[in-house]
């Protein structure tokens, strides 16, 4: 439980720390940017492809360090959610173990497998 200060000077230490740190994951870190374009506002989701045309694509296969998701609204930036990437694996897994979030062909000509994860539940699983 994080408990009420009144320092200040505390909270801005704590805060310049957690930018130092988000400064060294954009410049030192390879990072993975993926864009939704307004449908996850009505559907609730975001989707996270893992394989296209039969082989491992997307969160398979990246080789970043880090996942961002962008969901966007009328060419307008709403939300960036950042993951580990192997966080978000694991969260991915454990999310679509738990029926929590299913899997769908989408994508060009539906030949991508995309996990399609609900925004309302990510951060149950994330926090764990």
């Amino acid at each position: 439980m994080v408990q009420f200060n009144k320092n200040f000077k505390h909270d801005l230490e704590f805060g310049e720390i957690n930018e130092k740190k988000l400064a060294e994951i954009l410049l030192k870190e390879k990072i993975e940017v993926k864009t939704e374009r307004g449908i996850w506002d009505k559907t609730g989701n975001i989707a996270i492809e893992i394989e296209c045309r039969g082989k491992k694509s997307g969160l398979s296969t990246t080789e970043a360090a880090y996942w961002v998701h962008i969901l966007e609204k009328e060419g307008k930036q709403c939300v960036m959610l950042m993951f580990e990437v192997a966080h978000l694996k694991k969260v991915v897994n454990k999310m679509v173990s738990t029926k929590e979030a299913s899997i769908i062909m989408g994508g060009d000509n539906n030949e991508s497998k995309i996990v399609l994860i609900p925004l309302n539940k990510i951060f149950k699983f994330a926090s764990r």
